[in-house]
């Protein structure tokens, strides 16, 4: 027997109250997780060099390597990227990214400037003594010489901007593409870039370099090689920085003041990474002893300055593999997800990061194969964030994770809970 409309429409009345009290109602989800690997794009990392990588395999997710441009570009100016693939492709094999820095200058080597440019007639490097071995400088006079690493960087970022297998670039000139000639010939604007073409570089980087983050040296805020110090405009660029010397004797007076330089609040939006410090046989050894090589515990340090991702490559020689991972683990980010309920058809998820830096990578939770339209990017230590996954079923509650496009496909992002 038919309804009748009245009655069908008295009915909804009655139960649009009801309706939308469930969509209200927060009924609680129970959920476990723990986190119990080194979290992708963070800590202790190795050179691709060491002996005992594949045996610390699980101990980090990160490797180094130094390139020079010349592996990228031959003696005609022709580009070839196999070798960058090989080793990204290589360190990707062992479950990790790599690390790139490009540099020019290496103590007691030939610069790394392509023979296109080199065999010009209007360039002409410095031969000096560093460390007292012969070292080449680049003749930075040179427009050539400019115009090429301009571009040398457009193609990089046109090639791997958006590469998972590669987790952070690092570049700079001067030894180590460090920003400094601190033994050998110094002269701005001839074996060091002049400050101008510094600040053309920089503001170059920032706008090619759209999501993989970009970091120089601390030593980048020393006002006689570079302008970045006091610059408004080029401390607002997107760079990152890392400490080659960090935990040395002299850290609270100098490198200290370097970071302060180049703003404190860095780290918020962009990584903060480095390398133990080789000032001495002790600060290698004991970098992550106790009381660090000088007083000042790896955590402690760390902590302070919110560091991503530390060069490591001598620990393998000095600690157990154990202790690599825990630093491993303390730096970087770390979320838990402190309450799970589920709206309607929503699923609510507030979220703190446990760690002592952001992710600075889009990441994202995932409720089976739906994705919270959130972004973990930025969320900082002991700071919560709501992510809101919508259209989720009993099917989609089985399976929460955390997806995340700039990592491996063999890696993952875990979480902590503990929600009953």
């Amino acid at each position: 027997m038919p309804v009748p409309s009245q009655s069908l429409s008295l009915l909804l009345v009655l139960l649009s109250p009801l309706v939308a009290l469930a969509q209200t109602v927060e009924r609680s989800i129970p959920l476990q997780s723990k986190i119990t690997c080194v979290q992708p794009m963070t800590g202790i990392v190795l050179w691709t060099t060491n002996d005992f990588k594949e045996k610390y395999a699980d101990a980090v997710s990160l490797e180094f390597r130094y390139c020079g441009y010349n592996e990228v570009v031959d003696a005609e100016g022709k580009y070839d990227f196999s070798k960058i693939d090989e080793i990204l492709d290589d360190v990707a094999s062992r479950n990790h990214q790599t690390i790139i820095r490009f540099y020019f200058c290496y103590v007691g080597k030939e610069t790394t400037v392509p023979e296109f440019i080199r065999n010009r007639s209007d360039y002409d490097e410095t031969i000096g003594k560093s460390e007292g071995k012969k070292t080449h400088f680049c003749d930075w006079s040179n427009r050539a010489l400019q115009d090429f690493t301009i571009n040398f960087y457009s193609k990089i970022a046109a090639k791997y901007d958006d590469d998972p297998r590669l987790a952070f670039l690092q570049t700079g000139f001067g030894l180590w593409a460090e920003y400094h000639i601190y033994d050998g010939p110094r002269e701005i604007g001839k074996t060091f870039p002049s400050k101008e073409f510094q600040a053309r570089f920089l503001k170059h980087m920032d706008a090619s370099f759209k999501k993989l983050p970009w970091s120089v040296s601390i030593d980048a805020s020393d006002n006689y090689y570079t302008p970045i110090e006091g610059s408004r405009e080029l401390l607002e660029l997107g760079f990152g920085v890392f400490d080659d010397s960090f935990l040395c004797k002299q850290h609270a007076q100098e490198n200290a003041v370097d970071w302060k330089i180049l703003g404190l609040d860095r780290w918020k939006q962009h990584p903060g990474g480095g390398e133990f410090s080789y000032y001495n046989k002790k600060d290698q050894r004991n970098a992550l002893a106790a009381n660090g090589p000088n007083g000042v515990s790896f955590e402690e340090s760390a902590k302070k300055f919110h560091i991503t991702y530390m060069m490591g490559n001598d620990q393998t020689r000095y600690q157990q593999k154990e202790r690599i991972r825990q630093a491993s683990m303390f730096a970087g980010y770390r979320f838990r997800v402190t309450k799970a309920v589920q709206i309607g058809e929503t699923l609510r998820l507030t979220v703190t990061n446990e760690g002592i830096a952001p992710i600075y990578r889009d990441a994202y939770f995932v409720a089976g194969k739906k994705r919270s339209a959130t972004s973990l990017k930025g969320l900082l230590p002991d700071e919560e964030l709501v992510c809101d996954i919508r259209h989720v079923d009993g099917e989609d509650l089985k399976q929460i994770t955390i997806r995340c496009d700039a990592i491996l496909p063999t890696q993952k992002i875990e979480f902590a809970a503990d929600l009953n």
